[in-house]
């Protein structure tokens, strides 16, 4: 099993908005693909000013790095453009994988 990981920085104000967004259109859109058979949305803790704003992490449960590929090659690059043409620079996304060893 396969951990996609997308962590989301976001202007704090902006986050009641962005969470609507994330659990009506675009999970649902995710999820749709096919390629994933689960997901989480995890708030990161900090002690930090909100000067740097707020961090969510999604984590997508997949069955194979084949599937993930399949996923990152054929949807992920489209359903980036919309979240861009919705957000812009505004949300700043960075990816990892990581792998069920346990």
């Amino acid at each position: 099993m396969v951990i996609y990981n997308v962590t989301c920085n976001l202007e704090t104000s902006l986050a009641p908005e962005w969470l609507e967004w994330m659990k009506g259109e675009h999970l649902p859109e995710v999820m749709a693909t096919g390629c994933f058979i689960e997901y989480k949305i995890m708030k990161l803790m900090s002690n930090e000013d909100d000067d740097h704003g707020v961090n969510y992490a999604i984590q997508y449960l997949c069955e194979s790095h084949e599937t993930l590929a399949r996923y990152r090659s054929g949807f992920g690059p489209g359903l980036q453009a919309k979240t861009f043409s919705k957000f812009g620079e505004r949300v700043m996304a960075y990816r990892s994988v990581l792998e069920i060893v346990d």
